[in-house]
C-alpha cells in the first residue's frame, strides 16, 4: 500500500474554504494577499479557492479578492447616521484645507455632506456639486456661490450623474475637490460601486488642482467592484481613524497622502 498523501494544498482546501466563508460572514470582504499570507499558500491557490466558491454561489469575485458586497451602495438616507461623528471629524479636517476665494467641488455622499456642513460658516467660496442636499445647504450661506452640476438625478443618492454631469465638470476651474468612494481596498486603492461613479470621480481627480478622497472607517478593507482610474493622482485620502498598517503601507506605495482627521486636528 502506498504511503503517499495528496498535496497539502488539496488536503487543506475544505478548511481554507470554511475559513474564507467565516471571514466573509464576519467582515464582508477578503483579499487574496491577506489570505495567501494567512494560509501560507500561493496567491494562485487562493484565486482557485475563491473561484470554486464563486462557482457554488457562495461569494462574489472582485478585484483583489472576494466579498459578499451589495451591487449598489445603500441609499443616502440609510447611510447618514453611520459613523456620524467620524464623518464630522473628516469634515472639519477637510475644511481646514480651504481658504477664502477658493472654488471647491463637493461630490455626493454622506461624508462630503459633512464637509459641506463644516464649510457652512465660511464666506467667499464658490461651490460646485452634483448633490442636491449639499447645494440646498450651501446656497443659503452668505457670500457663497453654488453651481449645481446637471444630469439625471439618482433618487437613492439624491444627486446628478451621467454624461451631462461629466461634461459640466470640465467647465470649472476647481482648486480643491472632495470625493467619496465605495471602499479603500486592502491593496490601498479607492474603489467604487458603479461605472458612472468611478468615471465621474476619476474625471475630477484629473481636473482639480488638488483632489482628496474622504472615507470613514466603514470603508476600510471593503472591496467594491470597480477601480477609480487615476485615483493615485489624488493629493490625499482623509480618514477619521488610521486604517490597519497593511492598508496604510499599500496606500503610501500608490502615492496619495494619508490624512488622519484626529491627528490633523490636533496639530
Amino acid at each position: 500500500m502506498s504511503n503517499s498523501q495528496p498535496p497539502a494544498g488539496r488536503a487543506l482546501a475544505p478548511r481554507r474554504h470554511e475559513e474564507i466563508l467565516k471571514r466573509l460572514a464576519s467582515v464582508g470582504s477578503v483579499s487574496i494577499a491577506e489570505l495567501a499570507e494567512f494560509f501560507e499558500v500561493s496567491r494562485e491557490t487562493v484565486r482557485r479557492d475563491l473561484k470554486q466558491l464563486a462557482q457554488r454561489g457562495q461569494l462574489d469575485l472582485v478585484h483583489g479578492g472576494a466579498t459578499r458586497f451589495e451591487a449598489n451602495e445603500p441609499a443616502l438616507d440609510l447611510r447618514i447616521e453611520d459613523n456620524a461623528e467620524g464623518k464630522r471629524a473628516i469634515g472639519r479636517a477637510a475644511a481646514g484645507l480651504i481658504t477664502d476665494g477658493m472654488v471647491v467641488f463637493l461630490d455626493s455622499g454622506t461624508t462630503t455632506l459633512a464637509v459641506a456642513e463644516a464649510l457652512a460658516g465660511r464666506r467667499n467660496l464658490t461651490i460646485c456639486t452634483t448633490s442636491l442636499v449639499i447645494a440646498l445647504l450651501l446656497c443659503r450661506q452668505p457670500e457663497t456661490r453654488v453651481h449645481m452640476l446637471g444630469g439625471e438625478i439618482d433618487p437613492a443618492e439624491e444627486a446628478a450623474s451621467g454624461i451631462d454631469a461629466l461634461d459640466a465638470i470640465g467647465r470649472f476651474r476647481v482648486d480643491v475637490a472632495f470625493l467619496g468612494g465605495g471602499g479603500l481596498s486592502p491593496d490601498g486603492e479607492v474603489t467604487d460601486f458603479s461605472r458612472a461613479g468611478a468615471e465621474q470621480r476619476s474625471r475630477m481627480v484629473t481636473t482639480a488642482a488638488k483632489a482628496y478622497f474622504v472615507l470613514d472607517a466603514s470603508k476600510f478593507g471593503r472591496l467594491t467592484p470597480l477601480r477609480i482610474p487615476h485615483f493615485e493622482q489624488a493629493a490625499g485620502v482623509i480618514v477619521d481613524i488610521r486604517p490597519q498598517l497593511p492598508i496604510c503601507q499599500a496606500l503610501a506605495r500608490k502615492g496619495p497622502q494619508l490624512i488622519v482627521a484626529s491627528e490633523f486636528l490636533d496639530l
